[in-house]
């Protein structure tokens, strides 16, 4: 799949200390692809930053246009509040 990151997903990445190349890798390879509000997924796998820690990137994807828009990316600590166990 095909996507466009849009200006505001640039903007978080660059706030938050994501790397492109990370985020690439989280819609290229998801570890779990779940739906969210509306027609949006987010796409998210659990990654280990500097220092050890892991987070949960998650990528929130409108797939009903094309290319997917990518609206916005962040991280968090609370995996489990997000990880589907199905």
């Amino acid at each position: 799949m095909r996507f466009r990151i849009s200006t505001h997903a640039r903007q978080e990445m660059r706030r938050r200390g994501i790397p492109a190349a990370l985020v690439r890798g989280v819609l290229e390879h998801p570890g779990q692809i779940v739906p969210e509000r509306g027609v949006k997924k987010a796409y998210q796998s659990q990654i280990e930053f500097a220092g050890g820690r892991m987070y949960l990137v998650r990528a929130i994807v409108d797939e009903a246009v094309d290319p997917a828009l990518v609206i916005t990316v962040y991280r968090t600590s609370k995996a489990s509040k997000y990880w589907s166990k199905t």
